[in-house]
């Protein structure tokens, strides 16, 4: 699974950067405003790959001793600074040139370009978001997309799906702006295609930032899974009862478990050592994510 992010991540930054200098370059020979929100789209997007490439590296450290539990959070703090990025930069700087480009009433030009660039940045972002759709479909386990979204905690899966759904929605609505401006003898249409781009961008990056805050705050596991590591513990003949579980995600690998149960009063001491082994054994066997478990055991 993490090798499939990894690919859709590097497919998402070499895709973006060819996108984003042959959409410059059609921005400056036509004027186009909505291609040149395209192009700082195209950018950010670049810049945000190269982010998550950063965070999944540093995720892999081993801890230190100022960093006992590790550093795979580090994935999820990049994430939530590409979230903002996108926001700030992507549709921020979108809303504000097509604002512009409206106020100033400047028809677009040589509008070949602007076609050319946007068919074979389809063809860039069509490939991008096939690499990023087979990662985000690693992760769906049946499930639908929004629940998806919701519930995984592998966030570059989501994170490159919406940036190159909102990338391919993007070049339908330049297209639009610079089609119907041009048709319609209507130049501010290809500014309001750029606002529209701007607001898009805004909802992806909100969706990010929300989902990436919730996991650095912390998340826990399913209550499927807690249910199934709870039938494990208990079917121990060691164990009297499950007083409570908690877990927290440090990363989408790397879960810790926290359990406080009661033995059976005619539990002897080494027993208690091998009925820990068991279940410790039994629940990574069947939870291969839960690396770190810890024990709070009473017998009254």
């Amino acid at each position: 699974m993490a090798s499939e992010s990894r690919k859709a991540v590097v497919a998402a930054i070499a895709g973006n950067l060819a996108i984003a200098v042959s959409k410059g370059i059609a921005a400056f020979f036509s004027g186009s405003a909505a291609m040149l929100s395209e192009a700082i789209h195209s950018l950010v997007d670049t810049g945000n790959g190269a982010l998550m490439l950063v965070g999944m590296h540093r995720s892999k450290k081993p801890p230190e001793p100022e960093h006992p539990f590790g550093f795979s959070h580090e994935l999820y703090f990049w994430t939530l600074m590409v979230g903002m990025l996108i926001f700030g930069l992507g549709g921020g700087m979108s809303i504000f040139t097509g604002v512009a480009h409206i106020r100033s009433g400047k028809e677009v030009g040589d509008v070949g370009w602007n076609y050319a660039v946007l068919a074979l940045a389809a063809v860039f972002e069509g490939t991008s978001w096939w690499f990023g759709w087979r990662a985000f479909r690693g992760e769906m386990r049946g499930r639908g997309i929004v629940e998806t979204i919701v519930e995984t905690k592998d966030p570059t899966t989501f994170s490159v799906l919406l940036e190159d759904s909102a990338a391919l929605l993007g070049l339908v609505f330049a297209f639009l702006g610079i089609f119907l401006g041009n048709l319609l003898g209507m130049p501010w249409l290809d500014g309001a295609a750029s606002i529209v781009i701007g607001v898009l961008l805004c909802i992806v990056a909100t969706i990010m930032v929300n989902e990436s805050r919730a996991l650095i705050v912390g998340e826990g596991v399913s209550k499927a899974t807690l249910e199934g590591i709870r039938a494990i513990i208990c079917a121990d003949p060691a164990i009297e009862a499950v007083r409570s579980l908690r877990t927290f995600y440090f990363g989408p690998e790397d879960v810790m478990l926290v359990m406080e149960m009661r033995m059976r009063r005619d539990t002897e001491v080494g027993e208690v050592r091998h009925a820990t082994g068991r279940i410790k054994k039994a629940i990574r066997g069947k939870y291969p994510k839960i690396r770190r478990v810890y024990f709070d055991i009473s017998d009254d």
